[in-house]
Formats: structure tokens, sequence, C-alpha cells
């Protein structure tokens, strides 16, 4: 990458950058997306759920086909108004947001923080009916839609304005990944008042910056690789790897979200080749357990104003694309649970839902007595 530097930048200049940098960085909260293939054409999307500022209230949530929905606008008014025509079912958070969700067609999707990116359309009394708030987008999505084309077409059809979200106290700053089963995937950005689509190549999303700055970042790290670098001379002296993983050096391991877009693409590159099912949800699992973050390591997170969460990584999701089940385990309790689609009636009227831990502690399994 080039860069370009003016002859003289004054100390006042440099301090401003810095601020600006900074307040993005404490404002970002870490979640990591993925999506990895099996050999069997399995496609499993999900993510990692990072908030360190208090309890998002996690739980499972059910909506079924037929259901109505309403948007408000940014000055309290109706919005948009539809009825959903697919059910789905995911991770709502706070008692209303849906964040990560597959509906019964298999369409799977996320929604990711961007603070300071995301560029929502202003708000125009005029066509209230037409505006949506940012946190219903992927509800939107989801009900609505069954392939990545009908997500193109029907999201230019729609404003999504910025709406303020009464917990955040500011609009909900995100961009989305959003999956079909046949493993194509979508990133969805907002720029300048409008959607702006992006192909996913590596099947990885993180948060800020912007998604083909992501990818532009990775030309940086293609010397990586599985193998040891090879024994070379330097003078007399002969350099050979002191450890396994040398192909590896220079993987960045910090928690900034260029850095995890890398490491996830890399990993996920790397993975190991998978059946399919529960053999490619177990390697998401593996993948994405490396990226948890403890309970004060998320940036934003203060626990002297929230009661202490164990972990800022509140949840991971796995969505089965193809068999339509969802796993997922939580800060409280690493077990991994699923929901099968297959088994919810859709057609049952009502939003319906249960936390995500019946008991919020790990269950152990005591196995002392195999060993008297």
């Amino acid at each position: 990458m080039m860069c370009c530097f003016k002859p003289r930048i004054s100390l006042l200049t440099m301090l401003c950058s810095f601020a600006v940098v900074f307040l993005f960085a404490t404002a970002a909260f870490t979640c990591t997306g993925l999506s990895l293939l099996g050999d069997d054409g399995t496609v499993v999307f999900g993510r990692t759920q990072e908030w360190g500022k208090f309890d998002l209230r996690p739980q499972v949530g059910v909506v079924p086909r037929g259901q109505a929905f309403q948007s408000k606008t940014p000055d309290n008014k109706q919005g948009l108004a539809w009825t959903g025509k697919y059910g789905f079912a995911g991770i709502l958070i706070m008692d209303r947001v849906f964040n990560t969700a597959m509906n019964e067609k298999g369409l799977a999707g996320g929604m990711f923080y961007h603070q300071g990116f995301a560029e929502y359309a202003e708000y125009d009394p005029r066509q209230a009916k037409k505006c949506l708030a940012p946190s219903q987008v992927l509800a939107f999505i989801l009900s609505s839609f069954s392939s990545l084309q009908q997500v193109r077409d029907g999201l230019q059809q729609v404003k999504v304005v910025p709406v303020v979200d009464p917990e955040l106290g500011k609009p909900f700053p995100m961009h989305l990944m959003v999956v079909e089963p046949s493993g194509k995937s979508l990133v969805i950005e907002f720029k300048n008042g409008r959607p702006k689509f992006f192909e996913n190549p590596v099947g990885v999303i993180t948060n800020n910056p912007t998604f083909d700055w992501h990818l532009t970042n990775l030309r940086n790290y293609g010397y990586l690789s599985q193998k040891p670098f090879t024994a070379k001379k330097w003078g007399k002296l002969e350099i050979t790897p002191l450890a396994g993983g040398s192909g590896f050096l220079g993987l960045p391991g910090d928690f900034t979200s260029p850095s995890r877009f890398v490491r996830a693409t890399v990993f996920a590159q790397t993975s190991r080749t998978t059946k399919g099912g529960l053999d490619t949800v177990q390697e998401f699992f593996r993948i994405l357990d490396s990226f948890n973050l403890g309970a004060n390591q998320a940036e934003g997170s203060d626990t002297s104003k929230t009661v202490s969460l164990p972990a800022s990584t509140q949840y991971t999701v796995a969505n089965d694309t193809n068999n339509l089940v969802i796993y997922y385990h939580t800060m409280f309790n690493r077990r991994v649970r699923k929901i099968d689609l297959k088994k919810v009636d859709f057609g049952k009227k009502g939003i319906r839902s249960i936390p995500l831990d019946k008991k919020r502690i790990q269950d152990i399994e005591e196995v002392t007595s195999g060993l008297r």
C-alpha cells in the first residue's frame, strides 16, 4: 500500500487525527463473522457476539411466516410496514432486535457494528412509508427474501434512515453479511444514504473500516503459509525455523477489526476438510472460539457502570443453512445447544422466545465413577 505525506504536518493536525482514530476504536465492538463450506456442500454461517458495555439479554426468538412488521421513523411516526413471507429464527437481543438469524429457506445473516462508516439516508417525512430503521434491516431481509439477488433488489426499494435506538442512544451503526445455502455470500454497507453491495470471496466479516478496505489489506499477508520457511544462509549463518508455525510468523494476533479479518480469513482458508453438517459446525466453533474475549478486553467495556459479565464474547452462533439447524454456546455455558428449524412450526401465530441459557451456569459432567 502506498502512502503520500505532505512535507509539513502541524502537531494539532496530528493530534486531531489520532483523536478521530481513538474515537472510532473505543466505539467499536469486536464481532467476527465466518462462513465455512463442507465437502457435501453444507454451508455454515455464524459469528461471535462481543459487547462489553452491558448484558444484551440474548434469547432464541422465532418469528412465524405472515408476521406483521411496523418500522418507526426518526420523528417517531410510522415508517415501512410489511408482512413477512417467510418464518425465521435466531438470536434476539435487547428483547427486540434480531442481529443473527436464519429463515426457513436457509437464508442466514447477521448485523455487525460499523461505527463511523454507516451512512444512512437523510429522512424525508414525505417518504415515511418507505423508511426502515437500521435495527430492523435483518428482520426485513429474512422475512421477505430467499436469495441474495432478491436481497439486492428489495433493499433498493426502501430507505434505511437514522432512527435512534433507545438503548444505544444513537442509530444502530451496522453493516451486514448475508449467506444463502449455495455458499454465496453478500456484504451490505450503507454509503451516502444508499446500500452498497459486495460479493464476499473469503466468507469473513468483522467491523471497521469498509469491506473493500479489508480485502485490499489481505494483500499484505500473502506470504503466510502452513509450511515452515525454507532454510537459508545469511553470510555463514544458517537460518532455520526456530519452532513449528514459522509459516504463520507475522499473522496479526491482536483483536482490532483489521487483524481479526486477516486471522479469520487465514484460519478459514487453512481449516481442515469437513464432511458437512455437525462436522463443519465443529470446525466453525474451533476457529471462532479463538476469537473469544474476556470480561474487560472488549473496547468500550465499562464494568464500573454495569454488572460484571464473565466475558465480553456473550455468545457464538452457527447456522447450518442446508440442514436448517442453529447451534450456539454462551459466555455462561460452553455446552453447544441446537434449534432444528425443520421442527419449528412457522405457521403458529405470534413471536415467541426462550433465553439462551436456562440457568446461567456451566453444566459439568462428572466422570469420576469411571475411574473407580
